[in-house]
């Protein structure tokens, strides 16, 4: 099993759930890739957490079509930015046009996560704009669902475990929510893939 963990992150919380998936992931046996979108810049008085989660992430390396089409399994998280996925997010999903000319994004089983400052932030909608790309892609989407009690602890997000956070971190647990997450869709790979 193949699995890439795509990240876009502003402060690093996404950065966060990406090395939660790796664990699970290497746990399942997966040889794992986790990458970086390329970030845009935002001044640093709107995002002063920006500094520390670049330094954080200095050493991974930035997500290329590559490792798209080397996965299996791919997961995608977010920051919610407005309602939506963010624009670097947005703009690498994009940027994958040539795979998915050459078929090479059909059935790839794809899940993912979105994180915003307050609960209502938009991450339902964040993590369904990424599914809408994948629709095209011709992917094969497993959300969470109501798979596992302890989805309810995480905020009940039936599309894929989101969670608001701040510089103080995330104001829920959500990492059991995320490893539930990442085994599920690991898991309908490995039957799909077999």
């Amino acid at each position: 099993m193949k699995v890439t963990i795509v990240f876009s992150s502003g402060t690093g919380h996404n950065l966060e759930i990406a090395r939660w998936v790796e664990d699970e992931a290497k746990k399942m046996g997966a040889e794992v890739r986790v990458r970086k979108v390329d970030e845009l810049s935002i001044p640093a008085e709107l995002n002063p957490g920006q500094a520390i989660y670049q330094e954080a992430a200095r050493n991974i390396e930035v997500a290329s079509p590559e490792d798209i089409a080397w996965a299996d399994t791919l997961f995608f998280s977010t920051p919610a930015r407005f309602g939506t996925l963010s624009a670097a997010m947005k703009n690498f999903i994009e940027s994958q046009v040539g795979l998915w000319a050459q078929g090479q994004l059909a059935n790839k089983v794809v899940s993912a996560f979105a994180t915003a400052q307050n609960s209502h932030g938009g991450q339902e909608q964040a993590v369904l704009s990424i599914y809408t790309s994948m629709m095209h892609w011709g992917a094969i989407i497993v959300p969470p669902g109501y798979t596992n009690d302890v989805l309810y602890g995480a905020g009940g997000n039936p599309y894929g475990v989101s969670g608001s956070a701040d510089r103080n971190g995330f104001s829920q647990d959500i990492e059991d929510a995320v490893r539930h997450q990442a085994r599920r869709t690991i898991e309908v790979s490995k039957k799909l893939n077999s």
